[in-house]
């Protein structure tokens, strides 16, 4: 196997168990990955992935193997590249940046007009994933996060504490209230999400009225007096339809916005510009990000 494009394709089905999920990775359509799989079983004359119910791939011992042998190359292939792009001092080329949708539909997308008013030499791609993307594996150069970095390859700061409180229409905060409300809650089984958890063990199943989980679409439904929904304090508070229901950030809903990138990355120019100017200019929304009342 001589092709970086075959391991590759390897990689992405044994991580994401389906040919769907890997030609979403890939960036190519689900007949492509199909096509490329069979021909490379074929050539090899070996079976890597067991095709079983529902779409699901898993991997033979084969193709654990060649799985195996793909991250490897991945991995040095990344830190090559990030050792690379760490010398560069150009304040141009492309900036792969993550961020949650909220993040992005309130806040961060201001910061990025004006750090590519500063600098117009970097185009900025946005990528919007609630995902962690692995900044090891160079799926982004920056990312800002909504907790504290883990991995001792990874530099970064924290912008400031994130709060949460349940929101409503005035009508619906002022007739039904939190007691007896109607929510909008977040698709069943989700698990992890901090919003979600408070949701199953504080409302009770039958008050759920609405459930999606895109945050931006519970906050047009609270608008839209389909139900009280649990909001960053920084999305709810710019919506001039909606309320508190509950006065004050809820604590068990608190967390932590960090931008991060990796450390071999941290001198790069545009990563450190990057960094710099909007890092800066979110700290300087630190108050709406913490949703002190006082400076709404």
């Amino acid at each position: 196997m001589d092709d970086w494009n075959d391991l590759r394709l390897v990689l992405a089905i044994a991580r994401r168990g389906s040919l769907t999920g890997a030609a979403a990775d890939l960036g190519v359509n689900h007949s492509t990955v199909f096509r490329r799989l069979g021909a490379l079983e074929d050539r090899l004359g070996v079976r890597l992935f067991e095709r079983l119910p529902g779409g699901v791939h898993v991997p033979t011992p084969a193709g654990e193997r060649t799985a195996a042998a793909a991250e490897r190359v991945e991995t040095e292939t990344a830190a090559l590249d990030r050792e690379i792009l760490g010398r560069d001092a150009r304040l141009t080329g492309r900036l792969r940046v993550t961020s949650s949708e909220t993040l992005a539909y309130s806040l961060l997308t201001r910061q990025i007009g004006l750090f590519r008013q500063a600098h117009p030499g970097i185009a900025v791609e946005l990528v919007i994933d609630n995902r962690i993307l692995g900044l090891s594996r160079r799926e982004a150069d920056v990312a800002l996060r909504v907790a504290r970095p883990r991995g001792g390859d990874l530099f970064g700061r924290k912008l400031a504490d994130v709060g949460w409180t349940v929101y409503g229409t005035p009508g619906l905060v002022a007739g039904s209230g939190l007691e007896n409300g109607p929510f909008v809650g977040w698709e069943d089984g989700v698990a992890g999400v901090n919003a979600a958890d408070w949701l199953a063990a504080t409302v009770p199943a039958a008050r759920i009225a609405y459930r999606t989980n895109s945050v931006v679409n519970q906050l047009v439904a609270a608008r839209n007096g389909l139900g009280l929904a649990v909001l960053p304090c920084y999305l709810g508070d710019g919506e001039p339809g909606l309320v508190r229901a509950v006065p004050e950030p809820i604590p068990a809903l608190a967390r932590e916005l960090w931008i991060v990138t990796h450390a071999d990355l941290k001198t790069t120019a545009r990563v450190r510009a990057f960094l710099d100017i909007v890092g800066g200019g979110l700290v300087g929304e630190r108050a709406r990000l913490e949703g002190r009342t006082g400076d709404r």
